[in-house]
């Protein structure tokens, strides 16, 4: 790991940091000199990351996080601050999706996708502005979608979350402006991670034809993602907040 340390001696949390994206989110911070928390629900799936971060030269810590819960968020900050004394970069990533159509999903479904999916962005964002103003600000990256822009006729309640997100990043900017705390969104198209098997496996053809609706013919890899939240979380993007970063291969632009 011998990258230019945008983030040296900073702290960042990554949520769902044991997945697919946010494995990719871990492993590029810490390449920039930043410490990172990997919160991920999964112990296992969150230790391998910390294992492949540390083994690689970076600096990551394990924390078991439920996201839905607000006493899970408040444990990891007080191990946070305990531990590390400050908090620079928050990066909400964890999230479900859910292939359904509005009139086949059922209330159970809805309440889970936007627990997992938007409540725990305001639980994150909430309790970590505390920390962050201690310091000298810092910056919150909220992961969102491409679906959290436009309409989607089999993903009612996925689209519904992470169009929620958009707008409660906003909120959230104005909010923490003054202290120095900055909040942008990233809207990834189709990613190439295990997380849209479900997609895939719904038919045979889906692949091509979701491919096919890309100008740039391919699904992101989760790097992509990765390096979009860099350049969000470093001093690159010091006059930005409140913005949507779109990294969709073109889809919106149609």
């Amino acid at each position: 790991m011998a990258k230019e340390q945008k983030l040296d001696g900073r702290v960042a949390v990554v949520t769902g940091g044991g997945g697919g994206i946010g494995r990719a989110i871990c492993l590029e911070l810490a390449e920039h000199g930043a410490h990172v928390i990997v919160a991920d629900i999964d112990r296992t799936s969150g230790l391998s990351v910390t294992s492949d971060v540390n083994r690689l030269g970076g600096r990551a810590t394990l924390q078991v996080l439920d996201v839905t819960d607000e006493g899970s968020w408040k444990d990891l900050y007080g191990e946070v601050q305990a531990r590390l004394g400050r908090l620079d970069v928050l990066v909400n990533g964890a999230g479900i999706y859910l292939l359904r159509h509005i009139e086949e999903t059922t209330e159970q479904e809805w309440d889970r996708v936007m627990a997992v999916n938007a409540k725990s962005v305001f639980l994150g964002t909430k309790h970590a502005v505390a920390l962050m103003q201690e310091g000298n600000g810092g910056s919150i990256i909220n992961i969102s979608s491409a679906s959290g822009i436009t309409g989607s006729p089999f993903e009612g309640a996925y689209t519904a979350s992470k169009g929620a997100v958009r707008l409660f990043t906003k909120s959230a900017a104005l909010r923490f402006a003054e202290h120095g705390i900055r909040v942008n969104s990233v809207h990834p198209a189709t990613v190439d991670t295990g997380m849209v098997d479900v997609l895939w496996e719904s038919d045979p053809n889906m692949r091509s034809r979701v491919m096919s609706a890309v100008p740039l013919g391919r699904l992101a890899r989760p790097e992509e993602i990765a390096r979009t939240v860099l350049f969000l979380a470093s001093d690159d993007s010091s006059f930005m907040t409140g913005s949507e970063v779109i990294v969709d291969g073109g889809m919106t632009a149609i």
